[in-house]
């Protein structure tokens, strides 16, 4: 990084300490699971720290998830006081493909998804036009997801959150489908193939960097990429569900052996299996505009660069060997831009880079207690 970069960690994001606290909270958690039998449940303990937490109840295999937006939504406000765009449809929708995203890569489909809409006044929604778009955008996350929207909750929390700002978060249940078991890396080794599916840009991670970068620049969100379109709105593509995706392997039966939703730690996500494995990646996404302008911007080597965003790989599917071409097709059939990125093999825990010349230890994604 150079000497005038920027980092998450400046943007008050530490991976590091988040990452002890979420040792030291499911160290605590797994002593509970014994309390599931009571009512006729079982905790799959080997689901733990995985995007999703695993159990079984009345002969099926259910997951369930929490997760959040992260502070992408400050964008959104920024970009509607700075522009006069309404872009808070799409945060809602980046909420819930974050939720359904981490869902299915325990191999689960969403069945039901709750909102959690926090605001800092209740006035937030007063202003008809971002309130509205906010319910269109998480209807349209469920409907793309085929999940139920249950219900949730919508507290007013002044004095923890600032007037203006709404803080976006949710939980999903979910189902493997009979006759299927959870993936969660058990059957992962070498040999296997990595699929990579193309992400639309910053998802819904790296956002507190953007928003440092912002500040940084004299036109702010209203920047002008290469392209004409405006850093703010390019900020704010919408993120990709991969629920569809992950449907049809099951159903097509494909021989998958992991998957990973590239977010937090970026391509770091690709050694997430707790295993002693080296992941060589030979062919990476092209880069989207607004994830290069943000490299750029703050500063980043490539090091910081792929493990800070996704760098245009959202999603990866890990299969059995000679199983990735079928992946693929199955993937563009759908919409989805996808092809065979590489290779798990022997070796320690580490992910190879080769066509930006980086390698990840596994000592720097440590997750799971």
């Amino acid at each position: 990084m150079s000497t005038d970069g920027v980092s998450y960690r400046a943007a008050g994001v530490d991976y590091e300490v988040l990452d002890a606290g979420k040792r030291m909270a499911m160290a605590r958690a797994l002593a509970t699971s014994p309390l599931m039998a009571a009512r006729g449940g079982v905790a799959q303990d080997d689901s733990r720290g995985e995007p999703a937490f695993v159990f079984e109840l009345a002969g099926r295999t259910l997951a369930f998830v929490v997760e959040g937006l992260g502070t992408k939504s400050m964008i959104s406000r920024a970009v509607l006081e700075q522009l006069g765009v309404n872009r808070f449809a799409d945060v809602a929708y980046d909420t819930v493909a974050a939720i359904v995203n981490d869902l299915c890569c325990v191999g689960a489909l969403p069945l039901v998804v709750n909102a959690y809409f926090a605001t800092g006044s209740s006035e937030w929604y007063a202003e008809r036009g971002p309130a509205e778009a906010l319910v269109e955008g998480w209807h349209r996350g469920c409907a793309d997801a085929g999940c139920t929207w249950g219900g949730g909750e919508s507290p007013s929390l002044p004095g923890l959150l600032a007037e203006g700002e709404v803080e976006l978060a949710g939980a999903a249940v979910g189902a493997v489908p009979p006759g299927r078991r959870a993936i969660l890396g058990g059957e992962l080794g070498p040999g296997d193939e990595i699929v990579l599916v193309a992400a639309s840009g910053l998802h819904a991670n790296g956002a507190s960097l953007a928003r440092l970068v912002a500040g940084r620049l004299p036109g702010g969100y209203g920047t002008r990429l290469a392209s004409g379109a405006s850093f703010g709105e390019a900020l704010l593509e919408p993120s990709v569900i991969y629920v569809p995706l992950i449907a049809a392997l099951l159903e097509r039966g494909t021989a998958v052996t992991y998957l990973s939703h590239i977010t937090g730690h970026g391509l770091l996500k690709l050694m997430r299996p707790a295993k002693e494995l080296t992941y060589r990646i030979s062919r990476l996404p092209e880069v989207p505009e607004v994830l290069a302008f943000l490299v750029e911007q703050a500063g980043l080597d490539r090091a910081g660069a792929h493990s800070t965003f996704n760098m245009g790989a959202g999603f990866a599917v890990y299969c059995a060997a000679g199983e990735a071409p079928a992946v693929v097709a199955i993937a563009r059939e759908l919409g989805f831009e996808a092809f065979v990125g590489g290779v798990v093999e022997e070796g320690p825990r580490s992910v190879v880079l080769e066509p930006v010349g980086v390698r990840f230890a596994g000592e720097q994604l440590e997750l799971s207690a």
